[in-house]
């Protein structure tokens, strides 16, 4: 698992508009990234928003969310909730793999491969400075706040 103190790994992917974004681009300002299963579900619904509603509480702090959902999708999702922050597709999931939160999971007693709803704050300088595993829908604007002493 990824801590506090190791280099982030890099990400370049399609966003919500079809538009390709490197985190190495946010470079002097602190980045969110977090990850979530699926757009539109609950859990990600309240995470999503929870963070949309704290925006203007964070400064330049940058927003970033990544699913392996399609940009489509992503574009419906942001649309419906006004997001307004950046959504990547990593239909892949290399990235996820990257950042260690692409796990074998289990529900009904089947098994498979998916998004553990993860989160990291990047420094300026592409430096993790805190990582959230098995973080909660509703605990991460509240980790975020803390981590930025708001």
């Amino acid at each position: 698992m990824l801590k506090a103190g190791d280099k982030a790994p890099s990400i370049v992917l399609g966003d919500q508009n079809g538009k390709t974004v490197d985190l190495a681009k946010f470079a002097k300002k602190k980045v969110l990234v977090y990850f979530y299963p699926k757009a539109d579900t609950p859990g990600c619904t309240a995470q999503s928003c929870g963070l949309r509603d704290i925006k203007d509480q964070i400064g330049r702090t940058v927003i970033i969310g990544i699913s392996p959902d399609k940009p489509d999708k992503l574009k419906k999702f942001d649309d419906k909730y006004d997001l307004g922050f950046t959504l990547l597709s990593d239909t892949q999931n290399k990235v996820a793999k990257a950042y260690k939160v692409w796990k074998k999971k289990s529900m009904y007693g089947r098994q498979y491969m998916g998004i553990e709803r993860s989160a990291f704050l990047v420094g300026p300088d592409g430096v993790i400075l805190e990582a959230w595993y098995k973080v909660s829908p509703k605990d991460t604007p509240g980790n975020l706040l803390k981590a930025l002493g708001k």
